[in-house]
């Protein structure tokens, strides 16, 4: 496991930057297990070193000038920095696109003890947010969705309602299917009984459970995105290196973030992202194209279900090093 070091000398200007959420509290969780996991990591810094199969990569040794390979073979700090995030949507939509911002912009923690540090002016190199979910292995997920959340949060409120572009083709498909649904009932049910007879069922109107997720402002977005984090090899490395922990045997990836809290974070940090991509400028030696901020999402389970919270902490450092460590490439 890697040592958990305070940044007791402030911020190194050329450590790469990453924040990391966890939730607050919900439910039967006085205390997040995602929150526990996150929260030691706060103002702590890691070292890395670039992963030897980008240094070796024929298609790219051309480009590798002896100043620049040294420049990537040296250990890079890696800096660190915490957030509870409320399981409520509007403080998803209210806290997540500042965190995307240039230079970021961050709510004030209600515990001095996890002040923020000042935020890299422009915006974290690295967003990893993780959440809890039922029993079982670590989930780490590659896609947000943009609607179909109909659970409340902790609040008791709903996600916004979102009112889907009209397809006539299948509106029309809809309204026929309808038709047939009411006259099938009609002829099922009773109706009251009269001097004929019983006479035909009453129908009842049942309103249609409204869409909703993601509207203004995020209408130009797909219904899915992806996280760019080569999810697959990541979970390869894990398990080829996590011997010493079990958290990361049987770590696997996931299609479906839930269509709750979890995945409302990681859809808007997904659309954040890509609304505010530049150029890189950690390492300005190197003309890079436009990069959005990488962004993951990981499902811890309860604690002690199977996992303890310095287990998942550990998966969390490691994810970080290896997302961290590939950031060096060209």
């Amino acid at each position: 496991m890697p040592p958990i070091v305070q940044a007791t000398d402030g911020v190194d200007p050329n450590a790469l930057r990453v924040l990391i959420t966890g939730f607050g509290p919900f439910g039967k969780y006085k205390e997040n297990p995602s929150w526990l996991a996150v929260k030691p990591l706060h103002n702590t810094i890691l070292y890395t070193d670039p992963p030897t199969d980008l240094l070796m990569a024929s298609d790219q040794a051309a480009m590798i000038t002896e100043e620049m390979e040294e420049f990537l073979r040296r250990p890079q700090q890696i800096h660190i920095t915490v957030l509870e995030v409320p399981v409520s949507y509007q403080a998803v939509l209210n806290i997540v696109p500042g965190l995307h911002g240039r230079p970021p912009v961050l709510p004030r923690p209600n515990d001095p003890s996890l002040a923020i540090p000042p935020p890299p002016a422009n915006g974290y190199d690295f967003i990893f947010h993780v959440g809890v979910a039922g029993r079982g292995p670590l989930r780490i997920e590659r896609i947000g969705h943009k609607n179909g959340y109909r659970m409340k949060d902790a609040d008791g409120e709903y996600a916004p309602i979102v009112h889907l572009p009209k397809d006539p083709i299948r509106d029309s498909a809809d309204a026929e299917l309808e038709r047939m649904e009411r006259m099938l009932v009609g002829a099922s049910l009773p109706g009251p009984s009269g001097p004929e007879g019983p006479g035909p069922a009453e129908v009842m109107e049942i309103p249609p459970v409204p869409n909703r997720g993601f509207g203004k402002g995020y209408e130009n977005f797909p219904d899915e995105l992806s996280t760019e984090i080569d999810v697959p090899k990541l979970i390869v490395h894990l398990k080829e290196n996590g011997i010493d922990n079990p958290a990361l045997q049987q770590v696997y990836s996931s299609m479906d973030a839930g269509h709750y809290l979890c995945d409302y974070m990681f859809y808007c940090s997904l659309a954040e992202a890509r609304r505010n991509v530049t150029p890189q400028e950690k390492f300005k030696e190197r003309s890079t194209p436009p990069k959005s901020t990488p962004v993951l999402f990981m499902h811890c389970p309860p604690v002690d279900q199977p996992l303890s919270t310095e287990q998942v902490t550990d998966a969390i450092q490691r994810i970080v090093l290896w997302v961290c460590g590939r950031l060096h490439q060209p």
